[in-house]
């Protein structure tokens, strides 16, 4: 990857420098040169992972995981199933209101839906990608196994809160649906379309985020003076992890948008754990989320639901400061 970072920033000074001939100098220059590389870069990694997901994910038997969860209800091992799987379904946190509608018709405990409910948007497998070559294996291992602990434990506590009397009256009367697994016999030249088709529809999705994210990283890589963040957020101030994750709950980011900002926030001096607070805060507490959520949950349970993850998402942020 050093190699192809090289090769790019290397197209990058041609095009800044010398084809338009900005002087290399001016806050302008550094945040264009940043975008260029930074934009470029992440589109291949998305491009190559999106493909190589779409082939795991057509192999995968979902019907068969989804059925060996509802044999397995009991509490603890059926969170960290439903949070494994929310791990590896490629989720924002909108998109998996759905599978955890479903997974409520066909009876699954409250605890473990809302287990797959946090975890499906926080682990993103183009996500974790860019987490690696931004931050290495280790911040990314750290993260992941953070990710799906947040999911286990918030789905557990939720339900030993009760908070399964305040689903939304249409869901508890629904049917129960018995699912059968389907046996997929295709070669892989039969699911290439498919694939291909799903790839291109993610990346559809994705690059706009991937270039607002890139403007807004570049914008504080170019103009944002590293005091700024010296001074307002540093592991100093205790309450910058707080804060991080309630700025963040108004707005919506995809994962794999907000890395670029995440990254440029860490650049410029911002401890890694209140950086990560704020990724966390946009992409799995979202205003977007709460209105979808109001029509699968009453009142007491979203806030519930936004309270437990908002605190382990602060939890998690003092400890990615603490150990890095």
């Amino acid at each position: 990857m050093e190699k192809l970072t090289t090769f790019l920033s290397g197209i990058a000074d041609f095009l800044v420098y010398d084809f338009f001939g900005i002087e290399e100098s001016s806050l302008f220059s550094t945040a264009l040169h940043y975008f260029l590389v930074g934009f470029t870069e992440i589109v291949i990694l998305v491009i190559l992972v999106t493909y190589l997901m779409g082939i795991v994910t057509s192999y995968l038997p979902m019907d068969k995981i989804r059925i060996y969860l509802e044999k397995n209800k009991k509490s603890g091992v059926g969170n960290i199933l439903a949070s494994l799987l929310g791990a590896v379904t490629p989720f924002c946190s909108c998109s998996s209101i759905p599978l955890f509608v479903g997974m409520m018709q066909a009876r699954i405990p409250l605890g473990m839906a809302l287990s797959f409910l946090i975890t499906s948007p926080l682990v993103n497998e183009i996500a974790i990608a860019i987490f690696w070559v931004s931050f290495g294996w280790k911040v990314t291992l750290i993260y992941v196994l953070t990710g799906i602990v947040l999911g286990v434990v918030g789905g557990i506590v939720l339900e030993k809160l009760g908070m399964a009397a305040y689903v939304a009256d249409w869901i508890k009367d629904l049917g129960e649906t018995q699912a059968e697994p389907i046996e997929d016999s295709r070669s892989f030249g039969q699911r290439l379309p498919e694939i291909h088709s799903a790839a291109l529809k993610t990346l559809k999705k994705l690059i706009p985020y991937i270039f607002v994210g890139l403007a807004i990283g570049s914008f504080i890589h170019g103009y944002v003076p590293q005091s700024f963040f010296e001074t307002y957020i540093s592991k100093s101030n205790p309450f910058a992890v707080p804060i991080a994750v309630i700025m963040a709950i108004p707005l919506y980011i995809d994962a794999v948008g907000v890395l670029p900002i995440i990254e440029s926030l860490v650049d410029k001096g911002v401890p890694l754990g209140t950086a990560i607070a704020f990724m966390m805060g946009s992409i799995g507490l979202s205003v977007p989320e709460a209105l979808l959520l109001k029509k699968v949950m009453q009142k007491k349970l979203i806030i519930a639901f936004f309270s437990t993850i908002a605190i382990g998402m602060i939890i998690s942020g003092f400890f990615f400061n603490t150990i890095f």
